[in-house]
């Protein structure tokens, strides 16, 4: 191996003497020691060229073996696709490029400070978009597993880091360039501090809430989720370091500070959505003026109606028995007596229960709110047993558009606007 090197900066040191005479026996004096620099520069760059070569060939030919064994390796497909095995090829080609520069150069030493300090600043360059690169495999890494809640941390964590990388390569070129110490730009910095967090308030609260997002799993990319504080609803389309975008139903982007999800309530209805369950709580209002006790006209006009006639039957024969040892028992108010809102109640729950469009291992409940000035609520509350949107609001349709018709055979007045 040192024998191969040896005569590798042998020939290296030949060629540059034979650029070096030629140039000398063949351009004039005053262009003489600028067409030197020039060619063995080129030579330089040939080299360059030759060793990135084969080094992409070399790991090339390194991944090619393991793709073909781990064709479905998250790993291997990530570093692929993000180029990551170029960007060493660049970086390994640039570092060994640099040693060969004495020997090319062997003849001008004073040309050594100037092209070392450019090829430190192409390794920094070459560096940069490496690192770059190695981050977005770590994100595509997560992206083929499908783990969308880790994404969303590590999402935060990389571009924070993308961040604070530009800081520390701009701070490697400018101390590379003009040779100034980093203990100097590094107590700079110090000194400005405050600023400095002051000026990255918002990051650092983006990763804060990145890290929260991926280890709480309260949230991921792809949720439908609710934030009443902006009225809005739609699906989260990304969660980047500063903003979360949101697609709304109507097809809007909304988006908000990715630190908000940390103190703003969030509603997230993607449990439901998987569940295939849908909350339906909706509320009817009914003129009190309407109710009235059910008397021998009023049953003979509802008996037959089947979801509540074997009700009716047993609270009529309960009815009968309590009233046997009352005063005036011919008088509907004395004593336990039906009402039409009461009848109509238990017929609204007895729909529900044998409606195949809501969910029956759920809370199936018909009650009555407090009293208002526009009348008597009466709450709806069940699960439709689909919950994609459109399949959801037709359950919903169809069950009040049943019971506001239903209401009349009640007798029961809706309150509502006249005009």
């Amino acid at each position: 191996m040192k024998d191969d090197f040896r005569e590798t900066k042998g020939l290296l040191r030949s060629i540059s003497d034979y650029i070096h005479y030629l140039v000398r026996d063949n351009v004039s004096d005053n262009l003489v020691l600028i067409s030197q620099i020039f060619l063995k520069f080129i030579l330089l760059l040939f080299i360059l060229i030759i060793v990135n070569f084969i080094i992409k060939i070399t790991l090339k030919g390194i991944h090619f073996l393991f793709a073909k064994k781990f064709e479905k390796e998250p790993v291997i497909l990530a570093l692929y696709q993000s180029k990551v095995l170029n960007s060493v090829a660049n970086f390994l080609a640039l570092l060994l490029t640099n040693q060969l520069i004495v020997y090319v150069f062997y003849r001008h030493p004073k040309s050594h400070v100037f092209l070392e300090r450019l090829f430190y600043v192409l390794m920094i360059i070459a560096g940069w978009i490496l690192y770059k690169r190695v981050l977005n495999a770590i994100e595509k890494y997560f992206i083929l597993k499908q783990d969308f809640y880790k994404i969303t941390g590590h999402k935060a964590i990389t571009q924070s880091l993308k961040i604070i990388e530009v800081i520390i390569f701009i701070f490697l070129i400018v101390t590379t360039i003009f040779g100034i110490s980093a203990s100097t730009i590094l107590g700079s910095l110090t000194a400005m501090t405050a600023i400095i967090v002051l000026v990255f308030r918002d990051t650092i609260l983006g990763i804060v809430t990145g890290i929260h997002v991926s280890t709480s799993k309260n949230l991921k990319v792809g949720d439908w989720i609710g934030i009443p504080k902006y009225n809005i609803e739609g699906n989260v389309q990304d969660i980047s370091l500063l903003t979360t975008k949101i697609q709304n139903f109507d097809k809007t982007i909304s988006t908000i500070p990715t630190y908000d999800l940390l103190s703003t309530e969030i509603r997230n209805h993607q449990i439901m959505y998987e569940g295939s369950i849908r909350r339906i709580k909706r509320s009817i209002f009914f003129n009190i003026n309407s109710f009235k006790f059910v008397d021998d006209e009023f049953y003979n006009k509802v008996k037959d109606i089947n979801l509540i006639s074997e009700y009716l039957e047993k609270k009529l024969k309960e009815i009968a028995l309590s009233k046997k040892d009352i005063q005036n028992a011919n008088r509907l108010i004395n004593g336990q007596q039906l009402t039409n809102i009461g009848l109509f109640r238990n017929y609204v729950y007895n729909f529900l229960k044998n409606n195949h469009k809501v969910d029956p291992d759920e809370i199936i409940l018909v009650r009555q709110l407090e009293i208002t000035p526009q009348g008597l609520p009466l709450e709806i509350y069940c699960f439709a047993n689909k919950a994609e949107l459109v399949d959801y609001e037709r359950i919903q349709a169809d069950i009040f558009d049943h019971i506001l018709v239903a209401a009349k055979e009640f007798e029961l007045e809706i309150m509502q606007t006249k005009v």
